[in-house]
């Protein structure tokens, strides 16, 4: 599994990372204009990420925009929704208008922090991208 992570928090990062990285390789992106500039360098080079964990509140383009960018260009590449990358929104924010505008923008998965380990490695296997 090749994953993205989007946090702007040292902690958190290292908590995903700590978290993710037995099932294969992690990247990491501390705002949303990195984000975006790593998965779509890694849909050119035909190696495209299997999940990104998101955080809202990041620096330079938020979470949701970010989300926004990243079907974007999932469909300019030709990919269906059905085929894109799983994206896990991890935020603080537990309010209704954050967690629908990230569901219209198709995230998987809406995880507010502080994440707990089973729920996420259980929703992994839930999105078969683990056994």
């Amino acid at each position: 599994m090749k994953t993205l992570i989007v946090e702007d928090d040292f902690t958190s990062r290292l908590f995903l990372q700590g978290l993710l990285s037995p099932y294969g390789d992690c990247h990491l992106s501390v705002n949303g204009r990195e984000a975006i500039l790593a998965f779509n360098s890694a849909l050119e080079d035909k190696k495209p990420y299997d999940l990104v964990c998101l955080d809202i509140m990041i620096p330079e383009m938020d979470g949701q925009e970010t989300l926004k960018k990243i079907r974007e260009a999932e469909s300019g590449a030709g990919i269906a929704p059905s085929d894109g990358v799983k994206v896990i929104m991890t935020t603080a924010l537990d309010d209704s208008k954050n967690i629908m505008a990230a569901f219209r923008e198709q995230c998987d998965l809406y995880l507010v922090k502080p994440i707990d380990r089973d729920k996420l490695i259980e929703s992994l296997r839930t999105m078969k991208l683990i056994a």
